[in-house]
């Protein structure tokens, strides 16, 4: 299998193969913990006002927004895997739009299978993957961030059989600027309890298979037996 590593809405045109969209933090890691918490669907759209509209034409729906990183005035739940993990989402739909994850999602053209993903699912997102036994799998780090490309390196090194040290991959993040800003909780909406949710690998047994709807992607919960490290 060739596995191919890009980055951003550039990489996701060209993704070949099944495609693999990671945002770590935090677009598909909230996506993750939404499904945990009972949410039966993440719908993903580009901008804010397409994630309004659409909560406003879907029963149960719940909005969950930032820009540029930050949280968006009049929306409760920005882009936090903590605000998520307090919010009662069973049985609800949750409508997202972030900066990084969902417009690169929505960049993979026609015709090309889509998993997003994040550290919490990553080992059973490539039990997914191999399942489907594609001859190209194209691993898209949303941002050029260490985290997402951690990931992406995380999940090659599985699919090769190999134990990844993701403390080792992890290195850059942590030793980074960025994350001790993160840490410090001076980021608004962004509370450094998000880190701790984020940076666990293999926290969930379930894949997030993405399919292609009229105005939105639909993600949702692919449960798989054995995917825990």
């Amino acid at each position: 299998m060739e596995i191919i590593h890009a980055t951003g809405v550039e990489g996701a045109l060209h993704a070949r193969g099944l495609a693999v969209v990671i945002d770590v933090l935090r677009s598909f890691s909230v996506s993750a913990y939404a499904l945990a918490g009972g949410a039966r669907e993440c719908r993903l759209v580009k901008t804010t006002d397409e994630a309004r509209s659409l909560v406003a034409a879907t029963p149960l729906a719940v909005i969950c927004v930032e820009e540029e990183g930050l949280p968006v005035e009049g929306i409760a739940i920005s882009n936090s895997p903590t605000q998520i993990r307090a919010a009662d989402l069973r049985g609800r739909i949750l409508v997202q739009r972030s900066s990084a994850g969902t417009p690169v999602a929505a960049a993979v053209r026609e015709g090309v299978d889509i998993f997003a993903a994040s550290l919490v699912v990553a080992r059973a997102t490539v039990q997914a993957c191999l399942s489907r036994h594609p001859n190209t799998l194209s691993l898209i780090a949303s941002a050029d961030h260490p985290e997402d490309h951690a990931c992406a390196n995380y999940m090659e090194a599985l699919i090769e059989g190999k134990s990844p040290d993701i403390g080792q991959l992890l290195r850059p993040l942590r030793e980074s600027e960025r994350y001790a800003r993160l840490m410090s909780g001076a980021w608004p909406g962004f509370p450094a309890t998000d880190l701790e949710l984020a940076l666990a690998p293999d926290r969930f047994n379930f894949a997030m298979p993405v399919t292609r709807e009229a105005g939105y992607l639909s993600l949702t919960r692919a449960d798989q037996p054995n995917a825990k490290g």
